[in-house]
């Protein structure tokens, strides 16, 4: 355990005590959130980030310390353990290298190697290998022997000639240095720093169909493997499974017909033999050849291949989860009420309107769109369940109709202005309306939680419902939907799905704790997310709410069947009441450190409620004159720091893009435009906008800022509301090229192509070659692939 400690100090740049606090806290059942939230003290202040790496790497080097223990003992079994082994097997850094080492000596099928060594030609190998001055046929004669049958009357192995002997040595010695640990780590580091990655289109498939046409960009493709951005790697991969692509390794400089390879150079390099014209060199060359077109070449290619997926899979899954948490913490609107539109064209707009409390209080179905065309009753409608509700806010989801059901939004809007002006003298408050994402709404309408919120509700329904309160607060209502289903990943059915789950799960408990949870509203699902919470705790603590009306004081969470001491240590500083006993309980101070505030009340001489809110008082205080043995200055710091803010929520505050006039279809927008719009996807190569018009619009990431920017999301994040200059429109292809650079040229069409962050955005399809194809802008050459990457 104590290298483990030491490698993971290294790793993350931290102290070996620091490692082992945190080993311990996480060993005895702390969560991450706990850890870095109430226990910085013994941990030196690590945070939630170098936590999760922590924790992630902890298991990785205790699994591979498990599999060391277990290869230890298989090969002391068989008798071969040496003290060089023992010690080569003690330093290997990975899985990979640990098993390269095991191979030799891995259980595995008969080889024809094997069979050779069991027929007494092993000793011929090692000679000739050290004299190659030594005639191979002739020294093979002495261990010729009559050919075998086996005890079905099948013929057996072989070694009746010279040649048959031959071939005995050539495969002993290939899988002997096939084996070599040193030579295939060597190999395997040579080609993924030189070897390409190739792709074409498998003969046959016609480039003309649509499912085929989306991997054109990679019908001739090569890239060094080492250098192939995550989507790229992704697409081809998806490819190859789909039996649309050949996908293969390729030696960097291929050889001339009859000639070794660079890949067999360095295997002789590595053996220390070249080829000088004695008499066993042609031998040697053969199996110097045989070792690398045979054994090593397609393990290498499987492994190098493996290791690409795994690095592009790190990648998307850290797109999803930084995309997902962005989502997670957004802006809520608050209590307000919201009516949630969900489109549909043939089965009508769903309706649903929830109260500032997100209560679901009335539903309906409006049919404005084809084939009934019922624009006047669907306003009346709407105009209805508005004025009786106090409709403050329209949530419309984006899927299909969004862009119609926006304009009937609209219309609504200006129609009620009106009739309040006619009728009253004077406007309303002005109700906004807002496009949201709608991805996983129908898989939370089908849901089982959903069933039991809103059982005498129609599953059609209960989408829009969905969609009203997501605008309420994102983070509430999105976590009662599988994570996976929220929509903001690329290439998510190609990845690990078991670390996708568990990366994304780990993002909605860090959302979820640093904003904290009202006790006596949060549904089950949200409170499941709570640091120490399980399900069937979370449905215990609705359960007693239910029968004990509202929680008056954290303590009585001691009152929940199945919540100990233990789950009430790591669940109740991040649980708030409101209007309780105690008004420390809607703070993130934790019950344990109550005591310290006393000592604080007792200092200032005033009563908890008056120290809340007073900055200017508490920054006066000293945190040393509080520390003690338990809770050191940081605690005191950060409970004199929730003091100041009471219940602070992290998230921003919410705003609304302000969509132009006249501005409802790509074919409204025009070069040179500046609009304003909500980023709604970030990936590697750009973010995407909605500005209103259905479609999304790319800013390159290229086009984000005057400086270089590596990752766009060093610049914007899902959610931010920017302003963009329109550089270049596609009606046709739908492509919208955007700028956040806003006094940029307009695109050039005959620029060169910048193609290090190709993908695309909601609605984007796979460019199609044309006869003679003119050279796309840098910002257009990035639209091919995010939307096959989604599906």
């Amino acid at each position: 355990m104590q290298q483990i400690v030491r490698q993971l100090a290294a790793e993350i740049k931290v102290t070996e005590s620091q490692v082992r606090a945190a080993v311990e806290l996480l060993d005895g059942g702390a969560t991450v959130p706990f850890i870095a939230r109430y226990r910085k003290e013994v941990t030196g202040g690590l945070d939630d980030v170098q936590l999760r790496e922590l924790e992630a790497r902890l298991a990785y080097l205790r699994e591979l310390e498990d599999r060391r223990v277990a290869v230890l003992k298989s090969i002391d079994e068989q008798g071969k353990l040496t003290d060089a082994l023992r010690a080569a097997i003690a330093a290997a850094p990975t899985k990979q290298e640990l098993e390269d080492i095991y191979l030799p000596f891995k259980q595995k099928r008969r080889t024809k190697g094997q069979i050779a060594k069991e027929f007494g030609i092993e000793p011929l190998a090692d000679k000739l290998l050290a004299d190659p001055t030594l005639d191979p046929h002739a020294e093979a004669q002495a261990f010729c022997q009559p050919a075998t049958t086996l005890d079905d009357g099948k013929p057996g192995p072989d070694f009746s000639t010279t040649f048959a002997v031959l071939d005995g040595v050539r495969d002993i010695l290939s899988e002997r240095w096939a084996e070599d640990a040193v030579l295939v780590q060597s190999l395997r580091e040579w080609l993924w720093a030189e070897g390409l990655l190739r792709s074409k289109k498998v003969d046959g498939k016609n480039e003309n169909d649509p499912e085929v046409a989306k991997f054109r960009d990679y019908f001739e493709y090569d890239e060094p493997i080492g250098r192939v951005p995550s989507h790229r790697a992704l697409a081809v991969f998806r490819g190859r499974a789909l039996e649309i692509l050949e996908a293969k390794l390729v030696l960097p400089v291929e050889p001339e017909p009859g000639q070794p390879s660079i890949a067999e150079g360095k295997i002789a390099l590595h053996l220390g033999w070249s080829h000088q014209g004695r008499k066993s060199d042609d031998l040697l060359r053969k199996c110097v050849a045989w070792t690398w077109r045979v054994k090593l070449s397609l393990s290498t290619e499987r492994d190098l291949f493996s290791r690409l997926r795994e690095e592009a899979e790190k990648v998307a899954i850290k797109v999803f989860a930084d995309n997902l948490r962005d989502l997670l913490l957004a802006a809520p609107a608050g209590p307000r009420a919201v009516m949630g539109l969900d489109p549909g064209i043939r089965t009508g707009v769903k309706v649903a309107v929830v109260d500032r409390t997100g209560k679901l209080v009335e539903t309906a179905t409006v049919y404005p769109h084809e084939p009934r065309r019922d624009w006047d009753g669907s306003l009346a409608t709407l105009g209805r369940l508005c004025m009786k509700h106090g409709v403050q806010l329209i949530a419309i989801g984006n899927g299909t109709a969004s862009r119609e059901t926006d304009k009937l939004a609209a219309e609504l809007i200006k129609l009620m202005q009106k009739q309040a002006v006619d009728q009253a003298g004077q406007a309303l408050p002005a109700i906004e309306k807002i496009v949201v994402s709608e991805a996983g709404a129908s898989v939370y309408s089908a849901s089982e939680y959903a069933s039991q919120e809103m059982p005498d509700v129609d599953v059609s329904l209960r989408g829009a419902a969905s969609i009203a309160r997501r605008l309420q607060d994102p983070l509430a209502e999105l976590v009662k939907i599988e994570p996976k289903s929220i929509g903001v990943g690329q290439y998510q059915h190609d990845v690990n799905q078991s670390e996708l789950a568990r990366t994304l799960d780990a993002v909605v408990e860090d959302c979820v704790n640093s904003v904290g949870v009202d006790l006596n509203t949060a549904s089950a699902p949200l409170l499941a997310r709570v640091s120490g919470l399980s399900g069937s705790v979370a449905k215990a603590v609705v359960r007693w709410r239910e029968q004990h009306g509202a929680f008056k004081n954290r303590k009585q969470l001691m009152e929940v069947s199945g919540l100990g001491a233990k789950t009430f240590e790591q669940a109740a500083g991040f649980l708030r009441i409101r209007d309780g006993d105690n008004p420390l309980d809607m703070t993130g101070v934790h019950p344990e450190t109550y005591p310290v505030v006393e000592q604080i009340m007792e200092k200032t001489g005033k009563p908890v409620a008056e120290l809340m809110g007073r900055a200017e008082m508490l920054k006066t205080l000293k945190p040393e004159l509080f520390a003690n043995e338990k809770f050191g200055v940081i605690t005191v710091r950060d409970i004199l720091g929730e003091l100041e803010k009471p219940g602070r929520d992290p998230r921003p505050d919410f705003k609304v893009a302000r969509f132009n006039e006249g501005v409802e279809d790509i074919a409204d927008l025009r070069e040179g435009m500046v609009l304003e719009g909500t980023v709604s996807n970030v990936a590697q190569f750009g973010a995407f906008v909605d500005l209103g018009v259905h479609q999304d619009g790319l800013v390159h990431v290229s086009q984000l800022s005057h400086k270089f920017v590596n990752d766009a999301r060093e610049v914007v994040k899902t959610g931010d509301i920017v302003k963009v200059k329109v550089l270049e429109v596609d009606a046709a292809r739908k492509r919208i090229s955007l700028s956040m650079k806003l006094d940029a040229a307009p695109a050039r069409r005959d620029g060169p192509r910048d193609n290090r962050f190709e993908g695309a955005g909601r609605g984007y399809a796979a460019p199609r070659r044309a006869a003679e194809p003119a050279q796309p802008s840098a910002m257009a050459s990035a639209f091919a692939k995010l939307q096959q990457g989604k599906r």
